[in-house]
């Protein structure tokens, strides 16, 4: 009967309009740790896998061009929903609505298992980029290579507190915001608009159009992608506690471990959103390393604004 209700909230998902000729089409659901886990398969069954993870406020159609150029090298490519997105949902409804970077981290490492997943290059920009650096660190004998847009994002509570430069302050204006009653009851009632801001200030050079925003702000309306994003920024800030189970993880990751697995970090020349120079992160990644900075006034969601140059790196860290 759980099975059942999944498949057809994966059904209505389709049927709302956030696949279309221009989207994937062809999301799968598995059961994954505390998850359900919507996800797009492609490619041969046997190629070398990629896992490719999208951020906030966008979804796997960050990846819409990616996936063919990646597939058509050889590899298999798979893309979830992150928690609190599209057709991924919660197995039991006392599940705490935790999004705390060390549940995402262990929702990809619980979908691995699931699909009988050894190892995978991981790549992702903003939220997925931070839980890739997160299963680097913690399980690398399960990561082929790396891909971070926007580099060692790895963080914790204790660096949270920690007052930034007024200016980098101004660039977390949603963070404070997110901290009160008002913000969360603002997000869950505009969260469209509210991402579609986000879209524009974080790629103020990206010029998408209607039908590509709303492609992606349909997976924004799972049921937990509200109480999720609160949840994540509120815990970054020290105002709402973790889970214990993560704890071992989260002390493990406020040492701000190194990342020592093949790793292309990324960063475009247009990036709107709070990000590190990456001189500042260099030094965390002690394997094979590349950088890469992309012109063209390319913003934050890289992958979807740069399509072939992120494809292109997926491929590269397996040659580094």
């Amino acid at each position: 009967m759980k099975l059942y209700r999944h498949l057809i909230a994966a059904a209505l998902f389709a049927l709302s309009g956030a696949a279309s000729a221009a989207g994937f089409t062809d999301i799968k659901q598995i059961n994954a740790g505390d998850l359900n886990v919507g996800y797009v398969d492609q490619g041969p069954a046997n190629g070398p896998v990629v896992i490719l993870l999208h951020g906030w406020p966008y979804d796997i159609n960050s990846y819409v061009d990616v996936a063919p150029l990646l597939t058509k090298a050889g590899y298999r490519v798979i893309i979830p929903h992150l928690r609190g997105y599209g057709s991924t949902r919660f197995l039991n409804a006392s599940t705490p609505r935790n999004g705390e970077p060390a549940a995402l981290a262990a929702d990809i490492v619980a979908l691995m298992d699931a699909l009988n997943i050894e190892k995978a290059t991981l790549a992702g920009y903003d939220w997925g980029a931070r839980t890739a650096d997160i299963i680097a660190a913690l399980w690398p004998q399960r990561v082929t290579g790396l891909v971070s847009v926007s580099g060692y994002l790895i963080g914790s509570q204790e660096a949270g507190k920690q007052p930034l430069p007024p200016a980098a302050e101004l660039q977390w204006w949603y963070q404070f915001y997110f901290a009160t009653e008002r913000g969360r009851a603002g997000y869950q009632k505009n969260h469209r608009d509210f991402a579609k801001l986000i879209w524009k200030l974080a790629s103020p050079q990206w010029h998408f159009d209607d039908a590509t925003y709303a492609l992606s702000a349909a997976s924004l309306e799972n049921p937990d992608h509200a109480a999720i994003t609160i949840s994540n920024y509120r815990w970054r800030l020290g105002l709402e506690p973790g889970e214990a189970r993560y704890q071992e993880l989260e002390d493990n990751l406020a040492k701000t471990p190194n990342i020592s697995v093949p790793t292309i970090t990324m960063e475009g020349d247009a990036n709107g959103a709070p990000h590190p120079e990456p001189a500042s992160y260099a030094k965390r990644f002690t394997g094979k390393y590349q950088h890469q900075q992309i012109n063209g006034g390319i913003g934050h969601n890289l992958p979807q604004e740069a399509p072939k140059a992120f494809a292109d790196a997926v491929i590269a860290v397996g040659r580094l």
